[in-house]
């Protein structure tokens, strides 16, 4: 009886160690309470929740402690466990263009087409990549580590995936955790700064409805599209080209099926495992570090920057532009690839200046040719670094 009792005991205490609570580290608590904050901003603050709480519930899951030893096979960085498998689609890269091929699926470049010129905001917008590459440089972060922290700018989190996936690998949890926060801080940022850059007399100014667009243009879009960007960066055709067929798939009026399918169920299916392990990648022993202090800060000015330049852009093209023709500076912000978030911004502070002044439709132009200029921005660095 006694060697059994024994027997027991020692089982007991050995499974004891197996246990969280013997395994805990004040990591692990105070990244766990970050994952409940991203969950209660989603929920109660309604802070871009279909991002927040997959990555909130990540978070959570990445940082449950255990022994690692114990070659239970669980964890999101053991071979052959569950979220490990699901983790390839973030390391390999292949999560970034199913959730492109999904965004133009879904996107309407109407406005773009009738207005060309507004792809100029959406590469104005983009000057925040470049500046915080340049800062993250004289940091001190490695070439590759800074492309992969400016990318954060373009307020894409699939691109920053995509590109932190192929240059820096170790630092991608920060830069992905980073990219979507400002995605979903979009409503908190950017207003401050549109109504610091423009003047009452500039945020009543109404524009002309755009043209209208044939069938024929909305086919030959994504396909002279696809042509130029990827001659141009052909490092970002895993992006561009499905963003490209997502879009003719919607436009070419054959393919309305496979279209909605794209932007719905495997669009769907495909955020939440890519919030999900994104958010398990941010363990705290790799994610509680000075490195991610920077991340962010850059993160943040990259995104105020590429606000500001987008803004202060469309200012400077109204310079040169007749008076029937000037541009209202509030659709600037949209030059940033957050759709339709920035847009449906520059349209809310329209209303609140005019109750008649729609912009949504005027800022969808810079807002998708935002998502073209990070992806070739994207491809940019990758071909550049690579």
């Amino acid at each position: 009886m006694e060697t059994f009792l024994n027997f027991l005991k020692g089982n007991f205490f050995d499974f004891l160690t197996y246990t969280g609570f013997a395994n805990a580290e004040i990591g692990n608590l105070i990244m766990i309470a970050v994952g409940a904050v991203c969950i209660w901003l989603a929920i109660k603050k309604d802070f871009e929740p279909l991002l927040l709480v997959p990555i909130g519930l990540g978070i959570i899951l990445g940082n449950i402690p255990f022994k690692a030893d114990a070659g239970l096979e669980i964890g999101l960085y053991e071979d052959n466990s569950v979220l490990n498998i699901f983790y390839q689609g973030v390391r390999q890269g292949w999560y970034p263009p199913l959730v492109f091929l999904g965004i133009g699926a879904m996107t309407d470049f109407t406005a773009l087409i009738a207005n060309p010129k507004l792809v100029l905001i959406g590469a104005a917008a983009q000057f925040g990549i470049f500046g915080a590459y340049m800062t993250a440089l004289a940091l001190g972060f490695e070439p590759n580590q800074a492309a992969g922290i400016a990318i954060i700018g373009g307020a894409d989190g699939p691109t920053a995936i995509f590109l932190s996936s192929k240059l820096c690998p170790n630092l991608m949890g920060a830069i992905a955790v980073c990219a979507y926060s400002y995605m979903a801080l979009v409503p908190v940022i950017q207003p401050p700064l549109m109504r610091l850059l423009t003047t009452k007399k500039e945020r009543v100014i109404k524009m002309k409805a755009g043209r209208e667009v044939s069938q024929t243009e909305r086919i030959l879009f994504p396909i002279i599209g696809l042509l130029i960007t990827t001659f141009i960066v052909p490092s970002g055709m895993p992006l561009l080209g499905m963003l490209f067929f997502g879009n003719l798939l919607k436009e070419s009026g054959k393919t309305t099926r496979l279209a909605k399918t794209a932007g719905s169920s495997l669009n769907d299916i495909i955020v939440m495992l890519l919030g999900l392990t994104v958010g398990c990648s941010t363990q705290a022993s790799e994610f509680l570090t000075v490195n991610t202090i920077f991340i962010f800060v850059l993160g943040a000015c990259a995104f105020v920057v590429a606000t500001c330049s987008g803004v202060l852009f469309v200012k400077f093209m109204n310079l040169f532009l007749p008076e029937h023709k000037k541009l209202n500076p509030l659709i600037g912000n949209a030059g940033v690839s957050a759709v339709p978030m920035s847009a449906r911004i520059s349209n809310n502070l329209g209303l609140e200046y005019d109750r008649k002044n729609f912009l949504l439709m005027h800022a969808m132009g810079p807002n998708v040719a935002g998502v073209i200029g990070s992806a070739v921005a994207a491809g940019a660095l990758l071909g550049f670094l690579s």
